[in-house]
């Protein structure tokens, strides 16, 4: 007996549910892979950004020239802000209305990336939740079909009953497989975003005292 002649031989409805549940891991590991590609680089981005931000001699509008509305990461949310800043600036609106409309500019920059860097994360967690009972249920199938196989026979012996026990616990092992890396992942991933999208509302806010502060040395001169 090897684990590829128990699958082979397992009933239709085990072999479904393993194809699921592979199917599922393969999904989830594309899905990690992904997913931690775009977390460093979401990471190495805002390092390298807030370095060049708060470097000496940077000139804001300089650095608002370099980026695009489509950057993603904080330079988008950094784009939005000043966009909305230069653009409410030259229409002397009151500082209050400038300020209240960097800060509304920026929040659905952060939003936008919030829902960029949070994109799939439901499914890891769907992934961690539901497979261990889909491979439970391919076992409890299985294990079911062996007593009643065994029901049938003039001798009931453990030689008898063995390959269709070990070919429904398959199905449970390879719920466990496809489950504990998504969950794994998937609360690596969570905390990941979470720790980004608190920087970012952390830059928001600073920003935002440094045009408020510019804004105010403005209208003083």
């Amino acid at each position: 007996m090897s684990p590829w002649t128990l699958i082979a031989d397992a009933s239709l409805l085990v072999q479904l549910v393993m194809l699921i549940l592979i199917l599922a891991s393969i999904i989830s590991w594309f899905l990690i892979v992904q997913r931690s590609s775009l977390m460093s680089s979401a990471g190495n981005s805002l390092t390298r950004f807030e370095q060049s931000f708060w470097s000496k001699g940077t000139n804001l509008g300089q650095l608002y020239q370099t980026q695009t509305a489509e950057t993603p990461g904080v330079e988008g949310i950094f784009h939005a802000g000043y966009h909305e800043f230069a653009h409410l600036s030259d229409q002397e609106s009151e500082p209050d209305a400038v300020m209240e409309g960097v800060q509304r500019a920026m929040r659905v920059a952060i939003s936008r990336e919030e829902e960029r860097l949070e994109k799939h994360l439901p499914f890891l967690a769907t992934v961690g939740s539901v497979s261990p009972y889909i491979g439970l249920f391919g076992t409890v199938w299985g294990i079911m079909n062996s007593f009643i196989g065994l029901s049938q026979t003039e001798q009931a012996t453990l030689a008898a009953v063995a390959p269709g026990i070990a070919e429904a616990l398959i199905a449970t092992a390879i719920g466990l497989f496809a489950a504990i890396p998504a969950v794994i992942a998937y609360n690596r991933f969570a905390a990941r975003s979470e720790g980004l999208i608190s920087r970012y509302y952390t830059f928001a806010e600073e920003f935002s005292t440094i045009l408020h502060r510019r804004l105010h040395n403005r209208k003083g001169s």
